[in-house]
């Protein structure tokens, strides 16, 4: 990569989100990193480049704290699925992928979140049975094509969905389970190994992606090899990433393997620290937030996928609380659609506030924003994003104050979460280099972009009938086994109204 020189980008106002202001500011930019911020006028050497923000809202890039990039190429495919209906979709939505699938569905999402004003993302990432070096070198080349920041963890598991629920494999005709049990995972050592061999050959550029580990559901997971998960992550230094406590039939699931909450299972066989992060954890207590904030971990609060799956209305105060690091994620385009991080933030705001009528317990905006930067920063390991001040990487997004969003222009924090949806968004930077400028992406050519995720949505369509014949056959069977284990009373409620049978 090329070396970059200076900038000073000129007459843009600032945010400063827990003042609920935007004074105008001069930004000096040396290389990747920003050297100085001050009033307009500030010096810069004569050979700086120049970028007028006259008109602009800067603020910082946003930090998706929870994405799934094999997810894009089967957006918009599902209508009223839960978690459970969307696992059971697997084979169909996500089966027969090849390393170009791998590289050009992560493509998409990159385009589409830079395009919308986030920087950097948190990407569990799936190939069946097992990852491969191959295949996380494929999305990380396809982060790196866009100049967005990452970090790419693939999801591994050594028992199948229908292994990890309690009585659902005996709930299956005796033709569906002999059909589902020949989709087994890749035995726990082999996807060990390839995780290991990817650590230690990493060949892409670190400072924009970074490899993690995500032990996908802890009920998918032998005790064994979640503990070996995380020696693994240790070992080099990277992050753990699980999805922990999402639907009310994991909560209920784990309660019956493990006798006690999966957070809690977690805690005693010493996965929590202020590496792991949990996704979702709509159906956490007050206990598991406890033992999360002693450990300094995080939770990727994923409002919009919680609310379209079902799983429920998350406890975002709760977990602020229990002193959990919060940050703000969209999942994944095969169960949210969009990985709109402005939307992520809105739907974050307005679950808080169904929760329960008392404004004072309600997140504020600025609450959000911190959590949509900062804390998905700190979800992420990056210590040096999320912030638009001197020592930090330049990430930055330009918001256009003419669009009607910002027309009048009153509250730029309590704007910024309630009325944007990434229209505005003119140029973004990353590292001092524009990823995006006029509304366009720089490094990616959308045409093209289009005519290969067509070809590709085609073929996989055609490929992929088997699997969708078999998640036809499976829908009824999980589509009522999992409601009813739902229907088992708990001592907490996440759901947005009293369930009914």
């Amino acid at each position: 990569m090329t070396a970059i020189g200076k900038t000073i980008i000129r007459g843009g106002r600032l945010l400063d989100a827990p003042a609920h202001a935007a004074p105008r500011a001069d930004i000096l930019v040396d290389g990747d990193n920003i050297a100085e911020i001050g009033r307009p006028g500030l010096a810069a050497p004569d050979d700086a480049t120049v970028v007028d923000a006259r008109g602009m809202l800067l603020h910082p890039g946003l930090v998706n704290a929870h994405t799934h990039g094999h997810g894009n190429l089967a957006k918009g495919m599902g209508d009223r699925w839960t978690l459970e209906l969307l696992l059971a979709a697997g084979p169909w939505i996500s089966g027969q992928r090849v390393l170009e699938d791998t590289y050009l569905s992560t493509l998409i999402g990159a385009v589409e979140m830079v395009l919308k004003g986030c920087t950097a993302c948190y990407d569990l990432t799936l190939e069946i049975p097992m990852p491969t070096p191959e295949g996380l070198d494929a999305a990380g080349r396809a982060y790196a094509e866009v100049g967005m920041r990452a970090v790419v963890a693939p999801m591994v598991a050594d028992r199948t969905f229908y292994e990890a629920i309690p009585g659902l494999m005996e709930a299956l005709t005796p033709g569906l389970r002999k059909d589902v049990e020949k989709l087994r995972m890749a035995p726990y050592r082999t996807s060990l190994a390839n995780m290991r061999k990817a650590l230690r050959g990493w060949s892409v550029d670190t400072d924009l992606t970074r490899l993690a580990v995500a032990p996908t559901i802890p009920l998918h997971c032998s005790d064994d090899f979640m503990k070996a998960c995380a020696k693994l992550a240790r070992e080099f230094g990277v992050g753990l990433h699980s999805h922990v406590a999402e639907s009310k039939i994991q909560a209920i699931s784990g309660l019956r393997r493990y006798g006690k909450s999966l957070t809690a299972h977690l805690d005693d066989i010493g996965l929590l620290g202020p590496d792991f992060t949990v996704a979702h954890g709509v159906w956490l207590d007050d206990d598991d937030c406890r033992r999360l904030g002693d450990h300094g971990a995080s939770v990727a609060h994923n409002p919009g996928s919680n609310m379209r799956l079902g799983s429920g209305l998350a406890d975002a105060r709760g977990m602020l609380n229990g002193n959990v690091n919060l940050g703000i994620g969209t999942d994944g385009a095969n169960c949210s659609d969009n990985l709109n991080m402005f939307e992520a933030m809105r739907i974050a705001s307005m679950v808080s506030k169904v929760q329960g009528p008392d404004q004072r317990v309600w997140l504020t905006t600025g609450e959000i924003v911190a959590a949509a930067t900062e804390g998905s920063a700190r979800a992420l390991g990056w210590k040096d994003i999320g912030r638009i001040a001197p020592g930090y990487k330049a990430d930055i997004v330009f918001l256009d104050l003419g669009a009607i969003n910002w027309v009048p222009f009153n509250d730029p924090t309590n704007q910024l979460v309630h009325t944007e949806d990434g229209s505005s968004v003119t140029h973004v930077m990353i590292g001092g280099r524009m990823v995006v400028r006029d509304r366009t992406p720089v490094n990616v050519d959308m045409a093209n972009l289009a005519k290969m995720a067509e070809a590709a949505r085609a073929r996989l369509a055609k490929v992929n009938r088997p699997g969708k014949k078999l998640f036809e056959r499976l829908e009824r069977i999980v589509g009522t086994f999992c409601p009813g284990l739902a229907l088992t009373p708990h001592h907490i409620h996440r759901y947005g109204a009293s369930i009914r049978a």
